[in-house]
């Protein structure tokens, strides 16, 4: 019976592998594995935190639970864009803790194989870009695919877990 659930574990995770939510800042297209990505929903009237960094919106409550917001564009240090009808918060599981990431927009789901994602290149000193993990081609374009985990800093993540938590 182990066996089973170990196998039934192994393929949901196959399905998920090379698939990627991609999404619009500015005029770029990014991505996040999909296996990370709890739920899309619209923007939402967020509570403001005190202390907390500009691209920390606040929190909002999602059915019952608090969920802290970061906008993406403002962790880019992009322009700030006044929030539209196509601006949205991808909801994903950090560490246990759900967070949310405003998008101009979401674009659609996509399936990039090994082959085509390749490693970022290193930009002299200091390496590349700490938030895009790879980069995914797709036909003449390509997906700057993000790694999550670094959008936040280990310090965030702790004020925002007592802020939830309390």
């Amino acid at each position: 019976m182990a066996d089973l659930i170990g196998t039934e574990i192994d393929v949901e995770e196959d399905t998920l592998k090379g698939r990627f939510l991609t999404f619009q800042i500015c005029k770029e297209t990014y991505g996040i594995e999909i296996k990370y990505v709890t739920e899309i929903i619209g923007i939402q009237p967020t509570t403001e935190m005190p202390e907390m960094p500009e691209y920390i919106k606040g929190i909002i409550n999602l059915r019952g639970k608090i969920v802290p917001i970061m906008d993406i564009r403002l962790r880019f240090r992009k322009e700030p864009k006044e929030y539209d009808d196509r601006t949205c918060i991808i909801v994903v599981d950090y560490n246990k803790i759900a967070m949310g990431f405003v998008v101009d927009s979401v674009a659609e789901v996509l399936t990039i194989a090994d082959q085509n994602i390749s490693e970022m290149p290193s930009f002299g000193v200091g390496g590349g870009n700490g938030f895009v993990k790879n980069i995914g081609k797709i036909g003449s374009d390509v997906v700057l695919l993000l790694d999550y985990e670094k959008l936040i800093t280990s310090d965030e993540i702790e004020c925002i877990s007592e802020l939830i938590n309390n």
